[in-house]
């Protein structure tokens, strides 16, 4: 698996971040590892353990701490810390925390950011938390087209020509979002949830045969469009095989695997006639029904007086 990272320049901007001083530009300093820090025990002077690949939060306890040291103990932990050169040391509560004058000098000194936030040392480690394991997920690419139904992120995948696209605009066109159309962009945010996007160079464009390229965002609106989504189901539409057998009652559960999660899926046969918007549809709302603890084939089978148990 590749490694990723994400430059100071895009958290600044997602971010609430001010920037005291940078060594160079902010989008040629790079973070690794979705991890951040406080590194109170390190100025503490216990030096054991210490990533010094994470951004490093300073709140009002470590602020408190470094100010009732003398000026010459603080000038020494401060060049502790900011000689390991993280990728960034920030300091938090800024309307009530000033950073020390030696901290800008120590920046200086060893090459390191010097940022600055306004928001309290949780709310700001949370929101640097949320965008770092996002940015820098695990992430693979499918050939598909992601839309979202009804609130469900559904990914089309099957064979080119199938009819993947043309579904995505019909179901636009009833009122439901395009994601990502060809490719689409899985990052694994957690190890319960996949997150999809359109590679941002042909984010809300979309093939037709026949037409060409289409902006969907330009000519259904931008409410017919949606930058990220949640997968919640995966369709496999394939071409009817008389000699197949098909899910009738849908007792039997079936899961597509994705950076080793496991999302429901089901396939669904494309024959003439068939309208396939409706299916989807209806497949939404129904595997919204299955995540809420309710299943229809389960009941009927118990109206029957049969053995109603779902593996």
């Amino acid at each position: 698996m590749a490694n990723f990272n994400v430059s100071l320049k895009k958290l600044t901007e997602k971010v609430s971040l001010d920037v005291v001083y940078t060594p160079k530009g902010l989008e040629e300093i790079n973070v690794e590892i979705a991890e951040v820090n406080r590194p109170g025990l390190f100025l503490a002077g216990y030096y054991d353990y210490f990533d010094k690949l994470r951004l490093q939060i300073l709140g009002l306890a470590e602020m408190n701490f470094l100010s009732g040291l003398s000026a010459e103990k603080r000038y020494e932990r401060l060049d502790q810390l900011f000689g390991q050169q993280p990728p960034a040391v920030i300091v938090c509560r800024s309307e009530k925390l000033e950073p020390f004058p030696e901290m800008l000098e120590l920046a200086q000194k060893h090459g390191v950011a010097l940022l600055r936030s306004n928001e309290m040392t949780c709310t700001l480690m949370g929101s640097l938390i949320s965008v770092l394991n996002l940015e820098l997920a695990p992430r693979i690419t499918r050939h598909g087209v992601l839309v979202e139904v009804y609130g469900e992120g559904i990914l089309i995948l099957g064979d080119s020509g199938i009819g993947k696209s043309e579904l995505a605009i019909e179901l636009v066109k009833r009122g439901h979002r395009l994601v990502a159309d060809d490719a689409v962009e899985l990052r694994k945010v957690s190890n319960r949830q996949i997150m999809g996007t359109a590679p941002e160079n042909i984010r809300h464009f979309i093939e037709l045969r026949g037409i060409g390229i289409v902006n969907v965002a330009r000519v259904f609106g931008v409410g017919a469009v949606k930058e990220s989504e949640s997968l919640d189901l995966v369709v496999q539409l394939e071409a009817w095989d008389p000699t197949k057998n098909y899910q009738r009652t849908g007792l039997e559960s079936e899961y597509y695997e994705i950076l080793g999660v496991n999302i429901p899926s089901t396939s669904i046969p494309v024959s003439p006639g068939r309208n396939l918007a409706v299916v989807l549809e209806t497949a939404a709302i129904n595997n919204r029904q299955k995540r809420m603890g309710y299943n229809a084939a389960k009941e009927l089978l118990i109206r029957l007086g049969l053995d109603g148990t779902v593996e």
